[in-house]
């Protein structure tokens, strides 16, 4: 089967209730009464992602981006429509997830291993590999509570790729890492590609995206709006963002942005992932 992921007419719902006591009633009703408003993150989304291929995924904050990784990833079920993946999933979502904070680098490892399934003798022989690349010395045997946003990606990152996935999934994650480590990230991109490994990846960078991906979806409001070349689709999502800040502009009577500042949407500051 060539499709490491298809998502067919997938769709995911979540429940918004105006007080906590209409979650309460709702509960005491057993779903007989509804008391909530249901918020649509993603409507009928169907993709087809062949083996081997870096796929990325652009679209605003709250286009539903982050809620697509983690159907893939097998964190959520969909409300309706299917989700199949066909190979072995390593994921890098939101920063130390999956990490217990209290526990130190070392010992976060091994709880990752636990958690993907691999046993302790394996994890024993890639241990070395994740410390080398996660380089943060002595800090790996501190608690994870004390490291700074970009020691946790590098830890993170260093697991996630020393588990040997057929399917790779980064969202944003690499957004918190210095010059240096995101050129070893970028160096590391380019070999499991070489490798056959299947890489989603949600960014707003466009120059990774054009670097690093064979196709690309847009999606906006939970929709998909475009599936293509990086070329075609980036050019297109960058022209609505010019549009949408042109109509802002012209609402609120501000003054035109500065020369360049338009492709400010696709270039992410350094910070954690909020969709």
């Amino acid at each position: 089967m060539n499709k490491a992921v298809r998502l067919q007419n997938v769709s995911k719902s979540y429940p918004v209730y105006s007080r906590p006591l209409d979650r309460l009633k709702e509960m005491l009703t057993a779903s007989r009464a509804s008391f909530h408003n249901d918020f649509w993150a993603l409507r009928d989304v169907s993709l087809d992602i062949e083996r081997g291929t870096t796929y990325a995924l652009i679209g605003e904050n709250g286009s539903g981006k982050s809620t697509l990784l983690q159907l893939i990833a097998g964190i959520l079920q969909p409300s309706s429509g299917t989700v199949e993946v066909n190979g072995r999933v390593s994921a890098l979502l939101e920063l130390g997830s999956g990490f217990n904070p209290e526990f130190t680098g070392h010992e976060n490892v091994f709880l990752s291993g636990q958690i993907l399934g691999i046993p302790r003798a394996e994890m024993e022989a890639l241990y070395p590999a994740i410390a080398d690349f996660a380089e943060i010395g002595d800090f790996i045997h501190q608690p994870v509570k004390t490291y700074s946003s970009g020691m946790m990606v590098r830890l993170a990152f260093a697991v996630a790729i020393s588990v040997n996935p057929e399917i790779f999934i980064v969202d944003e994650a690499l957004a918190v890492g210095d010059i240096y480590f995101r050129q070893r990230c970028m160096r590391k991109f380019h070999e499991m590609k070489r490798n056959g490994v299947t890489i989603i990846f949600v960014s707003h960078s466009a120059s990774d995206i054009k670097s690093l991906a064979e196709e690309v979806a847009w999606l906006d409001h939970g929709k998909l709006v475009e599936v293509g070349t990086p070329d075609r689709v980036v050019a297109k999502y960058l022209a609505a963002m010019v549009s949408k800040d042109s109509q802002y502009r012209e609402q609120h009577h501000a003054s035109p942005a500065p020369e360049g500042a338009v492709h400010a949407p696709v270039e992410a500051p350094d910070r954690k992932s909020t969709r």
